[in-house]
């Protein structure tokens, strides 16, 4: 820097050190802290994908078998070393102003990506539930039918425990197409933190040949006592059942529990969409699970968010 300092004008040395600045702050964030994988389109081209596939997949390096992911520790120290990137283009003066550095969306971008990272499992299901607004509107490219839902909460006032009871009454004008035989069924899943004992997913008995099914089934979920509801979700998905290949997706949505427990009780026709919306910092977070391979709960709450409606097969 010293040298550019020297040979260069202040105008020029203060946009090409910014530029470097840029460009070693955000590849440090999308090569090293995250997988570049910078639109969440991409990922739902793949249905039930894996984050993490699909980038390998899209950039041809499925044969890559040295790919690791850093420790928490490796982490801390990543975050660390930022304070020497600092003062390396900060140039004990020569350089860009400290403040400028500091307030950089670059760096902060940084930080958030960083601190996310050293969270657990739990914090960031957590953090994407809690504070997701749109993964509750389906996609709005189709309808594919629509399931009567009954939600009831009750919370024990002496263990504070929550119990979440939901009745799927019947689906309505399912569309699908199939070449075999068509049976239906309804597939809950509770999403949250502290669900790692608990039954996170239960499903209907199948119905054949049938494209507004009644179900009128009853099904519990325990919650604990540790959070409050608004940290709890309900995903819904109705699939087509097969004994010999993998269960076909036909929509999906989500119920936010927030809804329910202002009062006690919910019942609606919940419209199913093709896949869940959400915004670049829950993709954020989607990346970071999908690096989790050997946690139970990382991978079930990706796939269910990856989840996208399968093609008709006539």
């Amino acid at each position: 820097i010293t040298f550019f300092a020297n040979q260069c004008g202040k105008t020029v040395l203060e946009r090409l050190l910014k530029e470097s600045w840029k460009a070693v702050i955000s590849d440090l964030e999308k090569v090293i802290v995250l997988s570049p994988f910078s639109d969440s389109k991409h990922l739902l081209t793949t249905p039930s994908a894996i984050i993490e596939d699909v980038y390998r997949l899209l950039f041809g390096k499925l044969d890559r078998d040295n790919d690791r992911n850093l420790t928490h520790k490796q982490y801390q120290i990543l975050d660390r070393s930022l304070e020497d990137l600092k003062e390396f283009f900060h140039a004990s003066g020569q350089g860009l102003k400290k403040n400028d550095l500091e307030e950089s969306l670059e760096l902060q971008s940084l930080k958030y990506a960083l601190s996310l990272c050293t969270q657990t499992t739990d914090s960031l299901i957590k953090t994407f539930v809690k504070t997701e607004r749109d993964q509750d509107r389906p996609e709005l490219e189709g309808y594919f039918g629509e399931v009567s839902i009954q939600v009831d909460i009750f919370t024990d006032p002496s263990s504070g425990e929550h119990k979440v009871t939901v009745k799927v009454v019947a689906a309505n004008a399912l569309k699908w197409r199939t070449s075999g035989m068509f049976r239906p069924y309804v597939e809950l899943a509770i999403c949250g933190p502290h669900l790692s004992d608990k039954k996170r997913k239960q499903t209907t008995k199948t119905k054949s040949d049938t494209w507004i099914p009644k179900y009128n089934e009853t099904f519990h979920f325990l919650l604990g006592y540790e959070e409050e509801l608004d940290c709890y979700e309900l995903n819904i998905a109705v699939k087509d059942y097969s004994f010999m290949r993998e269960d076909r997706l036909i929509g999906l949505n989500v119920i936010k529990l927030s809804q329910v427990c202002e009062q006690g009780s919910w019942s609606s026709w919940v419209p199913l969409g093709s896949h869940i919306n959400f915004d670049d910092t829950r993709l954020t977070i989607l990346r970071i699970l999908s690096h989790r391979t050997n946690d139970e709960l990382a991978r079930e709450f990706v796939a269910l968010k990856s989840a996208r409606r399968h093609k008709e097969e006539v």
